[in-house]
């Protein structure tokens, strides 16, 4: 039986909540903080409506594990992907406006079927990724206050 594993990051923004959300979801500036090892592709036109599909592709030599992933939930300031391949879940993007910009909360929730492969995420991977979901909201957290201070043009 799959174990259910919680990566849960959050970050403070000086920046609107309208701004942290694009660039969470316009492809474009997603790709400005999202890891470079990862490609995301549109299944169709690019879109975040519920329903919306893409690939997220792992730029790694001779494999490129891809996870399909597809929008499950959307409003104003949320986001949530659901995804599927060599593991399932759901990253769930939230931003809350606060009186310093916007808090951001990112929880990533996954199960890895696959026993062998489980282990290897368990013993090679956990800390790695946790290490880089840090640096993506770090990223996420420049690039949105740059963007709100009309310092990167879009």
């Amino acid at each position: 039986m799959p174990f259910r594993q919680v990566f849960e990051q959050s970050i403070q923004i000086k920046s609107s909540a309208t701004t942290v959300e694009r660039c969470i979801t316009d492809r474009t500036l997603m790709h400005r903080w999202l890891n470079p090892a990862l490609r995301c592709d549109p299944v169709g036109v690019w879109s975040t409506e519920v329903g919306s599909k893409s690939r997220f592709v792992i730029k790694v030599p001779l494999i490129q594990p891809t996870l399909e992933s597809v929008v499950l939930e959307r409003e104003p300031g949320l986001i949530v992907w659901g995804f599927d391949g060599f593991f399932k879940g759901r990253d769930r993007w939230e931003c809350q406006p606060d009186q310093d910009g916007t808090y951001l909360i990112n929880r990533f929730e996954f199960e890895i079927p696959n026993t062998i492969v489980r282990y290897g995420f368990d013993r090679f991977a956990a800390d790695w990724t946790k290490q880089d979901m840090q640096a993506q909201l770090r990223r996420l957290k420049r690039l949105a206050e740059q963007v709100y201070q009309g310092l990167q043009k879009v």
